[in-house]
């Protein structure tokens, strides 16, 4: 079953040279699944070799610009590669208005149509599911309205003895430390986690609403996660070591991801 991970976007807000800001690419049997789609998205999925036409679905976790502003510029390469196919996206109600925006200036000549789902999650919540997914939203605790996304595999019986249990993905933006989140991530294989800051700036992670190194591996210690994989870094501090050297004190099996970075789940 083909099911892996590709990071087209590691940064936060402000700009970083060798990185974009959040985005990423979950290949499912063939088909992608995109998760934010900060500035660069495109350029990093010509990079990887990710096809446009193949992106079935959207997950938007929020509405600040590091994770839609790359959106406007995939929806419009999409028509100009004359796609046919229905695209799915799923975000915070405050997202419709503004799909409704680009449609309203750059939707002539658009050949496939968008279907917006509102999210709206209070707990765990299913939001879409295929022949080899199931997709969950939960509720993150930000400044403005935001959600996670959980993945879960559909495996076969001969599927779960080959890879040793169930096959699933959980990816938490931007977020500060809450009890729930760990429950619904519970079990996930591979925790995506945002690191904003080093523990050196606890107080701004507090501040602004976001989690530390080891606030993420906190959470997927006590969610029981296989692997955890942080992102989502503060401009301030470039050593990437750093993050994960901190998370790796709570959460031996954790790897800071950058721009470019693959993953088998």
């Amino acid at each position: 079953m083909n099911f892996s991970l590709r990071i087209l976007g590691a940064a936060s807000a402000m700009p970083i040279s060798e990185m974009n800001p959040s985005a990423q690419a979950l290949t499912v049997q063939g088909r992608l699944l995109l998760i934010d789609c900060g500035e660069g998205l495109q350029q990093r999925m010509r990079q990887m070799h990710l096809s446009f036409l193949k992106v079935q679905a959207v997950f938007i976790s929020h509405i600040h610009g590091d994770h839609v502003f790359g959106l406007f510029g995939l929806l419009s390469t999409m028509a100009m590669y004359g796609r046919t196919e229905v695209l799915h996206i799923f975000g915070p109600e405050a997202l419709g208005s503004i799909i409704k925006f680009y449609l309203s200036w750059f939707g002539d000549g658009m050949n496939y149509q968008i279907e917006f789902h509102k999210v709206s999650a209070r707990g765990l919540e299913e939001v879409f599911s295929s022949r080899h997914v199931r997709v969950s939203a939960f509720p993150l605790r930000h400044k403005i309205e935001c959600y996670g996304y959980r993945f879960d595999l559909i495996q076969s019986e001969r599927e779960l003895a080959k890879y040793g249990g169930p096959r699933s993905y959980a990816y938490c933006s931007d977020t500060m430390p809450f009890p729930e989140l760990a429950g619904y991530v519970r079990g996930v294989k591979v925790l995506y986690h945002e690191a904003t800051y080093p523990m050196d700036f606890a107080g701004k992670a507090a501040a602004r609403f976001h989690s530390t190194t080891e606030d993420a591996a906190r959470c997927a210690l006590e969610a029981g996660a296989g692997r955890l994989l942080i992102g989502h870094y503060t401009s301030r501090v470039r050593d990437r070591a750093i993050f994960e050297r901190e998370a790796a004190r709570i959460f031996p099996n954790v790897t800071a991801v950058s721009d470019g970075d693959e993953f088998e789940l």
